[in-house]
């Protein structure tokens, strides 16, 4: 009996020896976690305005389209757009370009009932607003006026969009 007493010490022994000390205590502390985050406004996308295939243009093709404007939250900006890229071009009266330099006139105005040109000058011909974080979609509404219609073939035209904030 003595003999398995010394057994079972050594044993008891050799487990506490073996053992990994228990944890008895903690500590902790805190870390800043940050972002900073800029004014920025960023132009998610222009649409094409596409005003379809056509004959004789004896009155108004009038069309509309969209641009895509995100802006960080209550940041104000402004919305210009160029006269193109035709010849001649002003934000009035702006100029597709076709077969043989052949040209056709149209207009991008601000509002549906088209009676505001879309042009670059800020408090003037621009659309101004401001962000709320989200893509905010502006409307752009196109018209080509009754002109002589030049030969067949499609006609095109480059407009650069500029959202100033």
């Amino acid at each position: 009996m003595l003999r398995m007493l010394r057994g079972a010490s050594l044993i008891g022994i050799a487990m506490t020896i073996a053992a990994p000390p228990a944890m008895a205590a903690t500590t902790s502390a805190n870390m800043t976690v940050t972002i900073t985050i800029q004014a920025q406004c960023t132009i998610q996308s222009a649409n094409n305005l596409n005003f379809g295939t056509n004959g004789v243009i004896t009155s108004n093709i009038d069309q509309a389209t969209t641009i895509g404007v995100q802006c960080t939250s209550g940041q104000t900006y402004n919305v210009g757009l160029s006269a193109g890229a035709g010849a001649g071009a002003t934000t009035a009266v702006r100029v597709m370009t076709g077969p043989a330099s052949a040209t056709i006139n149209y207009a991008i105005y601000t509002d549906s009932n088209r009676t505001q040109t879309w042009g670059t000058t800020i408090g003037t011909d621009t659309v101004s607003g401001t962000g709320n974080g989200a893509v905010q979609n502006i409307n752009v509404y196109g018209r080509v006026p009754p002109q002589t219609t030049p030969a067949a073939g499609v006609y095109t035209d480059t407009v650069a969009v500029t959202v100033t904030y």
